[in-house]
This record gives C-alpha cells, sequence and structure tokens, in this order.
C-alpha cells in the first residue's frame, strides 16, 4: 500500500478536493466507456477497476479482483512510479494506464472507471473515497478508513452520498465476511450467552514493518522517504492500533453494537525504529450498561501472534481469533466455527461481496457505519493512551483532531 494524493493547488490539504472532483464527475462520463458504472454491470460486463497504492498488499488485492470473473483491472496508480510499474506488470496493465505522482489518481478517475480499490495509506483514505464518489465510481475502501476524526467523518459522509447516487461503498474488513464470525455474533445479539457484562480484545503479534524502517535509515528522512516508510510513520498510518490492532476492536464494537462512552490507557515503544509510532497498547474501554472492554497489543519480539475478542455474558462465553476458531457457549447451547486462511478467504468474500451489490444494485452499503464506529474506537484509545488520562467520546468528537501530512514537498517531484 503507497501512497497518492492531490495537487499542489487545489489538493494540498484534503480539503481541497471537492472542485476538482466536481470536474472530474463531469469529465469521467465523456471518456471512451461512456455506459455508465451501473448499466454495464446489469448488462452482464466486466466491472472495470482501476487500484490506488501499489504496495505489497494493493497489488495483492488486485490480482485477486483478477480471479473474479466479474473484473477486470484496467489502471494503476501510485505515487511512486517504480511500484506503479511494477503492480501494472503483474497485472497486465498497460504503461499508458499506469498513474503516478500526486494528481495521478485524479487522472485515474478520469480514465473509465466503473470503481476503485483504494489501498493507499490510510491518511489518504477520506480524500479518496470522496473523490471516487463524486466522480461516480464504486469505492472498495481498505481498513482503516481514516487516521482522525476528520476522516471518519467524511468517510460516513461519502458512503451515505455513494447510497444517495446508487454507488456501492465496502470497507475491508475480513472477519466480518466470515460465515463463523457472522454466526456467532448473530447467536450474541440473540441474547444466548445472556447480557455481556465485559469482554476483552487483543492484537499480539511478532515484529511488522523492519524493512520500511531499514530503508528509511538510509534515506534523506524527508517526506517522499516518509511516505515510502509510511507504516511507522504515526500521521500516514493512525499508528499501529488504528492501522493494525483495529481489527480486534472492530470485533469488540461489533459485538457489543455500541461506541465506548470513555477510555483510558497507556503505551509506548519497545522497538528502536526510526518512526514515531507506538508498538504496545493497554486500555480499558467504558460502553454503555457499564460494560467493560480491556485492550492489550503489541508488535515487537517473536513467535506469538494473536488477534482476539471475547465477551462474557451472564450465561454464556463467545471467544474470536482471527484465522482461528470462533465459538460461543452457554448453558442451552454451543457452536464452534473455524476461519482458516482468513486473510485471503476473508478478501474475496469482500470482493464477491462488492460484485454482487454492484449488479444487484444494492446501494445500501451496511459496512460504512460500522467501520466509522470502529475507527472512531481505536482513535479514542489512542487518545487516552497518549495523554495517560481518561477521555470520553463526547470530547474526542467535539475537539475533532485533525491530522496533516505536508505534501508541498512531494509535489515538486511529482
Amino acid at each position: 500500500m503507497n501512497h497518492p494524493i492531490s495537487s499542489d493547488t487545489a489538493l494540498t490539504t484534503r480539503r481541497g478536493f471537492l472542485k476538482t472532483s466536481a470536474t472530474i464527475a463531469g469529465v469521467a462520463a465523456l471518456g471512451p466507456f461512456a455506459m455508465s458504472p451501473n448499466t454495464r454491470a446489469a448488462s452482464g460486463e466486466a466491472i472495470r477497476i482501476g487500484l490506488t497504492g501499489c504496495g505489497g498488499r494493493g497489488t495483492w488485492i488486485a490480482e485477486l479482483f483478477k480471479k473474479h470473473d466479474g473484473y477486470q483491472v484496467v489502471a494503476v496508480h501510485d505515487f511512486f512510479q517504480d511500484k506503479a510499474d511494477n503492480a501494472g506488470t503483474k497485472l497486465g496493465v498497460p504503461e499508458n494506464r499506469r498513474y503516478s505522482g500526486l494528481d495521478g489518481y485524479l487522472k485515474m478517475l478520469e480514465s473509465g472507471l466503473d470503481a476503485v480499490a483504494i489501498e493507499s495509506p490510510p491518511y489518504f483514505h477520506p480524500e479518496q473515497a470522496a473523490q471516487a464518489v463524486e466522480a461516480g465510481k464504486h469505492v472498495y475502501l481498505a481498513k482503516p478508513i481514516a487516521v482522525d476524526v476528520p476522516g471518519c467523518t467524511t468517510i460516513a459522509e461519502s458512503g451515505k452520498k455513494a447510497t444517495s447516487k446508487k454507488q456501492v461503498f465496502l470497507a475491508d474488513f475480513q472477519t466480518r465476511a466470515m460465515p463463523a464470525y457472522q454466526e456467532v455474533v448473530k447467536r450474541v445479539h440473540a441474547g444466548e450467552i445472556g447480557a455481556i457484562k465485559t469482554a476483552e480484545a487483543a492484537y499480539q503479534c511478532s515484529l511488522y514493518f523492519a524493512q520500511m524502517d531499514a530503508d528509511f535509515r538510509k534515506s534523506k528522512r524527508d517526506a517522499t522517504a516518509r511516505l515510502r516508510a509510511w507504516a511507522i510513520d504515526r500521521v500516514l498510518s493512525g499508528d499501529i492500533i488504528t492501522e493494525q490492532n483495529i481489527h480486534a476492536l472492530d470485533v469488540a464494537t461489533w459485538f457489543l453494537n455500541a461506541e465506548p462512552i470513555k477510555a483510558v490507557g497507556t503505551g509506548g515503544r519497545a522497538r528502536d525504529f526510526l518512526g514515531d509510532c507506538w508498538d504496545h497498547f493497554a486500555l480499558v474501554y467504558t460502553f454503555p450498561q457499564d460494560v467493560i472492554l480491556t485492550f492489550s497489543s503489541k508488535q515487537f519480539g517473536f513467535e506469538y501472534d494473536d488477534i482476539m475478542c471475547r465477551v462474557y455474558g451472564v450465561s454464556g462465553t463467545a471467544d474470536t481469533h482471527y484465522g482461528g476458531k470462533v465459538w460461543i457457549r452457554s448453558k442451552d447451547d454451543a457452536f464452534t466455527g473455524d476461519t482458516g486462511p482468513i486473510y485471503a478467504e476473508g478478501a474475496t468474500r469482500n470482493i464477491a461481496a462488492f460484485h454482487e451489490a454492484i449488479t444487484k444494485a444494492d446501494f445500501s452499503n451496511p459496512t460504512v457505519a460500522p467501520s466509522v464506529r470502529s475507527n472512531l474506537t481505536t482513535i479514542l484509545g489512542r487518545t487516552a493512551a497518549y495523554k495517560k488520562s481518561e477521555v470520553t467520546w463526547a470530547d474526542m468528537m467535539r475537539i475533532n483532531e485533525k491530522w496533516e501530512f505536508d505534501t508541498k514537498s512531494l509535489a515538486k517531484n511529482s
């Protein structure tokens, strides 16, 4: 996943895209594929999709789209030309449809697409999703959806706008696509373990992104180098609690079906990476009805890896593990499922669901609201940990803190 963004004039911040995007919406319809995306899909033609963010996961996701008979990957974009070319070669995209630089994403939107898969660093997701919706494209968006509160608000608005414009907007959380997770959550919501009183979630893993750190150490450590090493950069990634740990907290908020009222916690750094991200967090969230969720994460060391969420009701327990067992036990019932290779299978299921929603004209876009909720939950916990004091949801939303990445120096090199 690597970056892409705006122009140095109209789009140097995430607030500057609306005027330009409105122009794109008109231009896109005049391209060589004038038939609307929905008309093309309804007629059984392949959905023409473009990729932005040509890193390892972005290219891998595009390959999964190619394996589905209902898509044609027709364009790629990344800020870095070498990444766009590498992805384009793997995906069979011609050189004239490999876009790069600050304006490359906008040019790709003008090139006759039906849909876009956004796999760039999370900082750019709100702007790019809004631009795509404005341009009349269906949106397949990687998690996390944003790095700050204003970004989450923008995604919520884009989701609603997509529905009003008859466009599909899907946030790619693998867990929610898996039948075992769906079954256990359904049973918990049906009351099979009684009222939930406490819960715990964790994301414990080995060292990630060591190569990015090694490359960053050899660089000029300027804005362009930060972009290549985005996953160790707090502003570009959202820190590990938002970029990585959101998988566990998304399941927790799915079970609890609510946003937290407040959080308190701490965290820090054990690894000596040059980036400013933390690598461990420990938090206590308070949800409605005095439900307590404890959360912990680490991203260092070796061997132990688990992404889990467990909820305790007055008459039973539900337990989930990413790529492992997912089960529920109560006085009257029991269920056990296995998620297996969830990383690939969950994405494959979401790609199929995206295609089905487009072809069946289902524009309800049910993944947007829960994705906004879980993303904001990570930001609440992150803020409380940074401050090492209690922070309420209401205060977080009122303060509405916005994170900024200076793109002007990038524009000079685009």
